[in-house]
């Protein structure tokens, strides 16, 4: 039985989803470059020995951003989708339905701004030092 509650699951899911993509495209490539500027290379140096995917994550950062990149792009798409989608009639769920709503838009944007962080330092400035 479809309660409704299918597209506001969707469109939450989505966007948590896109946050933990987006998160990886900065572990790849922001945490790493941040480090080093701050002259932590020794603690950079400890993570990679705690958690050595990060090396992976850095050696396959194209394939990273592109998968987030596409993640982004289906929560985009059923944000955009979802957001005229009917609330309930009752006064309390309708506010609920409408807070998960603004909810889910503000973790996509901050997935988004993620993602654009994690390109700077990823293509952007390395680019940009080489010149």
């Amino acid at each position: 039985m479809d309660d409704g509650s299918t597209p506001r699951r969707t469109g939450v899911v989505s966007a948590w989803l896109s946050l933990f993509a987006s998160s990886a495209t900065l572990v790849c490539c922001a945490l790493p470059a941040l480090l080093v500027a701050l002259g932590a290379g020794a603690a950079l140096s400890s993570l990679v020995g705690v958690v050595p995917q990060v090396v992976w994550l850095s050696e396959h950062k194209g394939a990273v951003f592109a998968v987030a990149g596409v993640m982004l792009a289906v929560a985009g798409a059923w944000q955009w989708r979802n957001r005229n989608a009917p609330c309930p009639v009752d006064p309390a769920l309708r506010h609920a339905c409408l807070r998960t709503r603004r909810l889910s838009l503000r973790v996509y944007l901050l997935s988004v701004a993620l993602f654009v962080v994690g390109g700077a330092f990823a293509f952007v400035l390395p680019w940009l030092a080489a010149r």
